[in-house]
């Protein structure tokens, strides 16, 4: 319980602290006319179900829209679907909201949500698929022309946080064309606030407003999406008014940003879990030797006591305070306290070198051995600098580890390809609750469920697949939230993956823009508007 008060009470004075800086905002006039947004992170694809990636579903959720969607605080609202009820066990019914159109001035109907839902199956070689959300939907037709009704093989209560998820794109635009097509512009055609103007990847998406969005029409007529994926270069656009708002605000910028009464800052503590995957899997494990450089010939990983051995020898706190400037909670959690029970008896791995040593020693590795940690360069603050120190930390209880950065784009592809055997990677529960995260990263791989999807560690635990399972189709939110804390607990554990913290994200702009800042990371034009 102490935990959980504390992460909740960091979280309402940050909100406090954000309420009070957003009612002293001057207006922006002609600001208003334009956004120019610089980001950390690029997307990947125009095409919305090609990968399952934060900078992915932020790009995509200005052209397009889900059933229902999360908001700010990842609770579930009303989005295409202006109401939606449980049948029975395995029936649900979604009703569409009337007068919908497409940025092409077509009419969204029944069959476009349909083909929305079964096209994810049909993008092939995605390296992050979206079929982890529709995999649960057995049958999924029209009952009349603004009802469609889906039925899952088992009980299912968590379809609604999934369909947050699952963009809805224009059959018409989309049904001859491939992800490759998309990312030329061609088929980009959504119901969403803006509308694509033009596309560079790796550089920018200029967007134009959708005067004729169902929602209303957005505070911005147009808005540049320009990645900026240097940390310093990020911070000197703001500085320079290149951009009037940036992103995950590097760690060193903090306090100048914070400081200067000419930025608006916001920060908000994010679902995404910052963890080491760590191969159990794999009897001989690629970047695996020993200490003078010879393959070691096993893979120590499969042992519990080495995977909970690297846990103890990280220092979360000093994490924490040294290189994420305090904006972080260290975890050995994979949802943050706020998605989940307070389980008894389930405390953060200490930091406690001694005892680590000791557990290699009585796993077979008293002088350790060599290994090469992963790790991307771009994706999450100070991700890096992170795998850097956890290197040092290793290395006092006689793991040799050396690090290799690479940018997003090139770590996904080769992760996905199961390249690596330890490295740095975040995931966020995207649909508000634990089972997201069981299923993508700690689930035996089962690419029929659409399980173990992100399992980049090979770990299999049956005894955690049957608490899924159970959990999966317990409909009372109560009992479902017990099992699912049980499955996470043994996974824990057993060092299924090595959580490192949860972080807090961040963004600043120019005064006068006020920012509504999200539990899932987004940075999205409809965050920012002109102060009032």
């Amino acid at each position: 319980m102490p935990a959980r008060n504390a992460y909740q009470k960091k979280l309402a004075g940050i909100s406090l602290a954000l309420g009070i800086g957003l009612t002293s905002f001057t207006g922006l006039g002609a600001l208003a006319a334009e956004l120019k947004l610089g980001v950390s992170s690029p997307a990947s694809s125009l095409d919305p179900h090609w990968q399952n990636l934060i900078p992915n579903l932020a790009l995509s959720s200005h052209i397009f829209d889900t059933l229902v969607r999360m908001d700010a605080n990842s609770a579930i609202v009303p989005s295409l679907a202006e109401s939606w009820k449980l049948v029975d066990e395995t029936t649900w019914e979604f009703k569409l909201r009337p007068g919908v159109k497409f940025s092409d001035g077509s009419p969204l109907t029944v069959d476009d949500v349909l083909w929305s839902l079964a096209r994810p199956a049909t993008v092939l070689k995605s390296p992050a698929p979206f079929t982890i959300y529709t995999r649960s939907i057995k049958e999924a037709k029209a009952v009349d022309a603004s009802t469609i009704r889906l039925t899952t093989a088992a009980p299912y209560p968590l379809l609604p946080n999934d369909l947050a998820q699952v963009f809805i794109v224009s059959r018409k635009a989309t049904e001859n064309i491939s992800s490759e097509d998309m990312n030329t512009g061609k088929g980009v055609i959504g119901t969403g606030p803006y509308k694509l103007a033009s596309y560079t990847p790796e550089d920018r998406a200029v967007l134009d407003g959708n005067a004729d969005y169902w929602g209303g029409k957005p505070a911005w007529d147009k808005v540049t999406y320009r990645y900026i994926t240097s940390e310093g270069p990020r911070t000197a656009a703001l500085l320079s008014g290149d951009v009037d708002a940036i992103d995950n605000v590097p760690t060193p910028d903090l306090p100048r940003v914070r400081g200067d009464q000419a930025f608006t800052f916001a920060q908000k503590p994010s679902l995404r879990v910052i963890y080491f995957y760590v191969d159990s899997g794999r009897d001989d494990a690629p970047w695996l030797t020993t200490k003078d450089g010879k393959p070691l010939g096993k893979n120590p990983f499969k042992d519990a006591r080495v995977r909970k051995a690297v846990s103890m020898a990280i220092n979360r706190e000093a994490i924490r305070d040294r290189i994420m400037e305090g904006l972080s909670f260290p975890t050995s959690h994979f949802v943050p306290p706020s998605l989940r029970a307070n389980e008894p008896g389930f405390e953060t791995v200490p930091f406690d070198p001694d005892a680590a040593k000791k557990l290699l020693a009585d796993a077979g590795y008293p002088d350790g051995f060599g290994l090469t940690i992963h790790t991307p360069n771009n994706r999450f603050p100070n991700d890096a600098k992170i795998t850097q120190a956890v290197a040092q930390m290793l290395a006092r209880i006689g793991i040799a580890a050396q690090v290799d950065a690479m940018p997003m784009a090139v770590y996904a592809t080769r992760g996905a390809k199961n390249d690596f055997t330890f490295g740095l990677i975040g995931w966020g529960a995207q649909t508000g609750e634990v089972s997201s995260t069981l299923r993508a990263i700690i689930a035996c791989e089962n690419k029929e469920k659409g399980w173990g999807l992100f399992n980049w560690s090979h770990y299999c635990n049956k005894q955690v697949d049957e608490l899924l399972a159970k959990g999966l189709v317990t409909m009372d939110d109560k009992a479902r939230t017990t099992i699912l804390n049980q499955a996470s607990k043994i996974a824990a554990d057993d060092g299924g993956v090595v959580p490192i913290h949860f972080q807090s994200t961040t963004w600043a702009a120019k005064k006068g823009i006020a920012i509504e800042p999200r539990t899932d990371e987004r940075t999205i034009a409809m965050s920012f508007s002109p102060a009032k």
